[in-house]
């Protein structure tokens, strides 16, 4: 899903971030939210995170432009503890709560050895790894999960009981990539996905596992965060703003000396790279690795912006009248 494009434009970062804080400007975003979120957008597109990336944009703008997200939330704390925080989104999309979360749990995680916040009352959050990787800086172990309001009915088969949520884990490291973990616990498992039947009979097992992942983010993102099951959406003033996330933080100098830790990550990180890849894979790596070294690289030539994704920030731009920068 998110392989580089084989043909491609390379486009600066900060020509994409102008484009993406401009569009969302023009449909009552303030400058000060719309710059974050480009800055947030952009950073997936600089990992090679294509389908949380830019390519979110039109479908965000759209649920803005039909009244189904909030374009100006007031986004704030509605409860704190010395460990914990509840962030409001009231109604706008997910990055601004868990961007917050994912800034606020630093000091009091530091304080306190561990913290954790709720965010409830808002859109999608894209790719959770976006807010493992904000606490890595201070030394701090991060996960982060998402869930929100399921459909469920008897027709639905047992798949439908996971939802699609995301989850990540970040673990930081010495001088080696820290190791991150940022997935959707579904991925290959949707309706239409072309392998579904045949990783149901052939690894059940996995598919279970995978089913049991994707309910702990419907419990803990979703029902812990106010997304009940089957709920009347008409109860919301803004419809499309049916998730939760929880993101929870750990200093590890609680339990070790941080550069000893440190130096067991690298040593580990460097152990696996000695081992044979996987049957078609050129390489084994920790990981986070490969979104590590593009994002290094692709700040300085530019990300690879292919044909089909070019098109759809192309739609987006004219339908505004903005200008794309490819």
């Amino acid at each position: 899903m998110n392989i580089p494009p084989k043909e491609a434009v390379r486009v600066p970062a900060e020509a994409l971030r102008k484009l993406v804080s401009e569009c969302f400007q023009k449909v009552d975003m303030p400058a000060e939210d719309a710059r974050l979120l480009a800055e947030l957008l952009v950073l997936n597109d600089l990992r090679g995170v294509f389908s949380h990336g830019t390519q979110q944009m039109g479908s965000y703008i759209g649920k803005i432009q039909k009244g189904l997200i909030n374009p100006r939330p007031n986004v704030r704390i509605v409860s704190e503890s010395p460990t914990t925080l509840n962030i409001d989104g009231d109604g706008g999309l997910g990055y601004f709560p868990a961007y917050q979360a994912a800034r606020a749990v630093i000091d009091k995680a530091k304080a306190q050895g561990v913290a954790m916040a709720l965010t409830r009352y808002h859109g999608h959050i894209g790719a959770a790894g976006l807010y493992t990787r904000i606490p890595l800086s201070r030394d701090l172990v991060t996960f982060c999960l998402s869930g929100y309001e399921l459909r469920l009915s008897p027709q639905l088969d047992f798949l439908a009981a996971a939802g699609g949520s995301p989850m990540s884990f970040a673990v930081p490291a010495g001088e080696e990539p820290p190791l991150t973990v940022d997935i959707g616990t579904m991925h290959d498992l949707y309706k239409g996905s072309p392998y579904v039947e045949e990783l149901i009979h052939k690894t059940p097992g996995l598919v279970f596992r995978c089913i049991g992942l994707g309910s702990v983010c419907q419990a803990l993102g979703g029902l812990l965060c106010g997304a009940s099951t089957n709920r009347d959406p008409g109860f919301r003033k803004f419809a499309e703003a049916d998730e939760g996330g929880l993101l929870w933080s750990f200093d590890i100098s609680r339990f070790m000396p941080v550069e000893d830790f440190k130096r067991e990550m690298d040593s580990y990180a460097r152990e696996v790279r000695k081992l044979q890849p996987l049957s078609g894979f050129d390489r084994a790596c920790l990981a986070g690795t490969l979104e590590w070294e593009r994002e290094r690289e692709w700040s300085v030539i530019g990300v690879p912006v292919g044909q089909q994704h070019r098109a759809r920030l192309q739609r987006v731009a004219d339908e505004l009248g903005a200008a794309v920068p490819f």
